[in-house]
């Protein structure tokens, strides 16, 4: 890992610690392709302990104990991860929906929908997920992931726009975020916010308070600029709550609202 990507990770972690708060460490996520050599400092599950994980069981540990680990075929015991990360082959039992039928959906037609519209990576394209808290990471990551509640997400989302304006798009199957975080990210190549799903609540801890919110590395210098400066322009948490009495409002928004009106006035004025 080169210096700059250091750098990068330092301030990255320092920004989110002052400007978000996150209960749980933000991590960086990298994908193995095959013949990359798992990083230093990073334990495989069915190697350095011999138990089988799972990705996100993997994640929650990564971001509760601070370890690095990374899983692969080998340590998955998710057919779900497993397929979606390209660690195993999905087979016509998966396609047509039989995992999902009764679970998730009424009927195989919508089950079938639901596993084809899953987030998933050709297989054999990756041979590990590797995951770790960004101060302790001694990779470069290809995503950064941030478990947070509602308020703190929501400066992410102000982060990740500050730049660009638009909207944050993403999509939702209520199961594997681990896919949505991961794989909808690399993909789509933008900021995307997560619902913790079923497995991550049981087997991540994921708490009923949590949400993600995950962003490709290379959005990483916006997202420290983009909490500096929409911090500096009045968006920040914890997030000042008013209780009762005329609220104030910034300034840009009082010159609005004057504006209106005066326009609304000007007009009454004309029938008048």
């Amino acid at each position: 890992m080169n210096e700059d990507v250091a750098s990068t990770l330092r301030l990255l972690d320092e920004a989110l610690a002052r400007y978000v708060r996150p209960d749980t460490f933000p991590l960086a996520i990298r994908m193995l392709k095959p013949g990359e050599a798992v990083p230093e400092g990073v334990k495989v599950p069915s190697k350095t302990m011999g138990e089988q994980w799972i990705v996100c069981q993997s994640v929650g540990v990564a971001r509760r104990y601070g370890w690095g680990i990374a899983v692969g075929k080998d340590d998955v015991i998710c057919p779900l991860a497993a397929i979606a990360f390209g660690f195993r082959k999905p087979n016509e039992e998966y396609l047509k929906g039989s995992i999902a039928l009764g679970m998730y959906c009424k009927d195989e037609p919508a089950a079938a929908n639901l596993e084809a519209s899953t987030w998933r990576f050709e297989s054999g394209t990756y041979d590990y997920v590797c995951v770790a808290p960004l101060n302790r990471a001694t990779f470069e990551p290809h995503v950064v992931g941030v478990y947070a509640n509602s308020a703190q997400v929501l400066r992410l989302v102000h982060a990740s726009l500050y730049k660009r304006g638009g909207r944050v798009v993403s999509t939702s199957g209520g199961r594997l975020d681990c896919a949505e975080i991961v794989i909808q990210t690399l993909t789509t190549n933008e900021p995307k916010v997560i619902l913790p799903c079923n497995g991550d609540r049981v087997f991540g801890m994921a708490q009923d308070n949590e949400m993600a919110f995950a962003f490709p590395w290379a959005y990483a210098q916006e997202i420290i600029e983009g909490l500096e400066g929409t911090h500096k322009g009045g968006t920040r948490y914890p997030i000042t709550v008013a209780m009762r009495d005329t609220v104030t409002m910034p300034k840009s928004y009082q010159n609005l609202m004057k504006m209106l009106v005066d326009r609304e006035a000007a007009a009454a004025n004309k029938r008048d």
